[in-house]
């Protein structure tokens, strides 16, 4: 996805962006019901079927995978600073949750083209905003897209990860349900059998 991103200028129409956040929303939905978390999702994990503007996507690389049950958290340091959840950096106990933070990341990347949390030269400073700093909306940035995806970024990328939206939630957002309304549904279940043939 990166390269996708890249080519595209880093920037996404808002309803392509949520196209996309959709059919990851589903794979990790896939995974979550499994009682399966990824803890490493970014662009670079996210394989593009092809480089249209009508590409679906594909979840890879599951070496940090975890089962992590309903009641259950764990405490194992992961993933790739500037995507990596608060408590995670914090070395909280945490749940599939940290999976709902990155999809945040993800979502504000594709929409403004550049990642909330981050700093060119220094790792710790990444990780002093992911955990002290609120998520910065630039008015030049954000003034051209609509106020739910301003709200659904601002659900995701809570701090505490009790007021976090979890995957079900994600999927039944104003933003989601609203752009992806016209899709019929045998679009929709061709686009989640194409995303979870990943994993297979």
């Amino acid at each position: 996805m990166f390269g996708y991103i890249e080519q595209r200028g880093f920037k996404l129409p808002e309803v392509r962006a949520c196209e996309l956040i959709y059919k990851l929303s589903l794979a990790i939905n896939y995974l979550h019901s499994y009682g399966i978390t990824h803890r490493d999702l970014k662009p670079e994990n996210i394989l593009m079927t092809d480089n249209t503007d009508t590409a679906d996507l594909r979840l890879l690389d599951f070496g940090l995978s975890k089962i992590i049950g309903p009641n259950e958290t764990c405490t194992e340091p992961y993933g790739t600073l500037s995507y990596v959840a608060p408590e995670v950096l914090m070395e909280k106990p945490y749940n599939k949750s940290v999976d709902c933070w990155t999809i945040g990341i993800v979502t504000y990347l594709l929409l403004c083209g550049c990642l909330p949390f981050d700093d060119e030269n220094s790792e710790k400073e990444i990780a002093r905003q992911t955990i002290n700093d609120p998520t910065p909306f630039p008015g030049l940035l954000w003034k051209k897209l609509s106020s739910e995806a301003k709200k659904f970024v601002e659900n995701l990328l809570s701090k505490n990860p009790n007021e976090r939206m979890n995957i079900k939630q994600i999927l039944d957002h104003p933003w989601i349900k609203n752009n992806m309304k016209n899709f019929s549904s045998k679009e929709k279940g061709e686009s989640f059998k194409l995303v979870v043939s990943s994993f297979d």
